[in-house]
């Protein structure tokens, strides 16, 4: 592969020689790129790698330590978010920052207005004109709240193109689009850079990069390793770049014969906390040894489903039956941070959270603190977890190392039921067929997995079957050798095919 790349088009964004460091750690390191004009250049790198420092220090959220910005070969200092706008430069964060009650026209013209007298037909008349103008139809009189997800996306590019933004920065931009919704956007994005914007493209899905992107950089530890034309790089290339070593991007997973029923799901319905029904009329059945992939859209019921079979959700109607009793359950929640780890104790203190009043951890209620050490040591050599010591908070860990210690835990006491809740979300390459290789190796083991991603490729590469949610209802549990990414593409956006 090439290793550099040299584009004769003119830079529109240039950095020279950035450097960002938190206390001990160095996050940018003499970072030195260059983005041409009307091209769209991706980003990658591990979880860690640099990228979110250097994205918010050109986002003017943080100032660098060292080094130069240039933008259109012109020295600039951005002092803060509200001069990076100014400068045209415009962030699209993978969390949108939208108001749900107001309308696409007051979202977008939000904190622009300094006139009292507002004339919002008129603001709906230029944002329809602008929405038209960039292939981006959206109705600017409709309420965020009532718009599907690919929609609301359209609404966050509206608002940077809106505020004159010359430069666009996307982070992770398809984390929670339908196959249909990427390829809507892949198209919008190319349609921009054809008109003359300029594109950042931070992702962790290597095809798309490859799909889309004229130029990629990779980032490993802060440093700057590969900048290459996508025409000149493999998707393995690349992951080999962002992680320091081969990677092996296909999953080896071994064909295995229908065994007993572990889980029965009949009829489950549930309502959230003002009796809205979220899941309706779900059943199926899970079987020791298979992975039931859950594809869909996030909203569509997918957490009520996992934390009702993780027994942390109450049902309104239905069953849900283990056929060993009791049954241990293994639960990945799908915010590691929030629901899965205490962030402020230590790696060795989470991985004993489940079982801390047992034996060998626990003898008449005093802990035993050589029996957690031991423990602790052996799930850092057995699920590679990179950090100085057990006794690091989990709050100091990456998100890759932070979901192996969740893993850890949940699959110490080899659970026969394992639900797995987006357990790859934000997570490099790297990180992601770490999590892949141990799913896999429970599943050989035995175990029933219910499997809940939004990635698709991941859900149809994982699984033995695949459910499709659409608004709380399975409405079609396919086999994951015959499905097709367009059939099941098309029952998550509308629930039908």
């Amino acid at each position: 592969m090439q290793a550099t790349y040299i584009n004769s088009i003119m830079s529109y964004l240039r950095l020279e020689k950035i450097a960002k460091r938190f206390d001990c750690l160095i996050a940018n390191d003499d970072i030195s790129l260059n983005v041409a004009s009307g091209t769209i250049h991706a980003i990658l790198g591990e979880n860690g790698a640099g990228k979110s420092t250097l994205m918010n220090i050109i986002s003017g959220l943080y100032q660098p330590d060292a080094g130069q910005i240039y933008l259109q070969e012109q020295p600039i200092k951005i002092r803060s978010p509200n001069e990076a706008i100014k400068l045209g430069i415009g962030m699209i964060h993978q969390h949108f920052m939208l108001v749900p009650q107001l309308t696409v026209t007051e979202n977008i013209i939000l904190g622009t207005e300094k006139s009292w007298r507002l004339n919002l037909r008129q603001k709906h008349q230029e944002i329809a004109g602008l929405s038209q103008n960039y292939g981006l139809e959206i109705d600017p009189t409709a309420k965020v709240e009532n718009l599907p997800v690919g929609a609301q996306q359209r609404v966050e590019i509206l608002k940077v193109l809106y505020r004159q933004a010359k430069l666009l920065i996307l982070d992770e931009p398809t984390a929670v689009l339908t196959p249909p919704e990427v390829e809507t956007l892949i198209a919008i994005l190319r349609q921009l850079a054809a008109a003359g914007k300029t594109i950042i493209f931070i992702s962790h899905k290597l095809e798309e990069v490859m799909n889309l992107c004229d130029t990629v950089t990779v980032l490993r530890q802060g440093k700057v390793v590969a900048t290459t034309s996508t025409e000149a790089a493999t998707p393995q290339q690349l992951a080999a770049l962002m992680v320091g070593r081969e990677m092996v991007l296909q999953l080896n997973k071994s064909h295995r014969l229908p065994r007993e029923i572990i889980l029965s799901v009949q009829n489950l319905q549930i309502a959230d906390d003002r009796g809205i029904t979220t899941v309706n009329n779900v059943s199926f059945e899970l079987r020791a040894g298979e992975i039931l992939g859950v594809a869909g859209v996030d909203g569509n019921g997918q957490r009520e489903v996992a934390d009702a079979i993780a027994l942390l959700r109450t049902i309104k109607q239905g069953k849900i039956e283990f056929t060993h009793n009791p049954c241990l359950v293994g639960y990945i929640p799908e915010d590691r941070q929030t629901m899965g780890l205490v962030l402020q104790f230590s790696i060795a203190q989470n991985l004993i959270l489940k079982a801390f009043k047992y034996l060998p951890f626990c003898r008449r209620f005093l802990l035993q603190q050589e029996a957690i050490a031991a423990h602790a040591q052996t799930a850092i050599q057995e699920f590679d977890i990179r950090a100085t010591g057990k006794d690091v908070k989990v709050s100091q860990l990456s998100g890759g190392n932070q979901q192996k210690v969740v893993l850890a835990r949940e699959l110490a006491r080899e659970p026969a039921v394992i639900v797995a809740m987006q357990p790859t979300r934000g997570l490099d390459v790297g990180a992601t067929a770490a999590v892949h290789s141990r799913l896999l190796a429970e599943r050989d083991r035995g175990a029933a997995i219910l499997y809940i991603s939004t990635e698709l490729e991941e859900v149809m590469a994982m699984s033995d079957r695949i459910a499709v949610i659409y608004r709380g209802e399975f409405v079609a549990i396919l086999d994951a050798q015959t499905a097709t990414v367009e059939e099941i593409g098309l029952l998550m956006a509308r629930g039908m095919v």
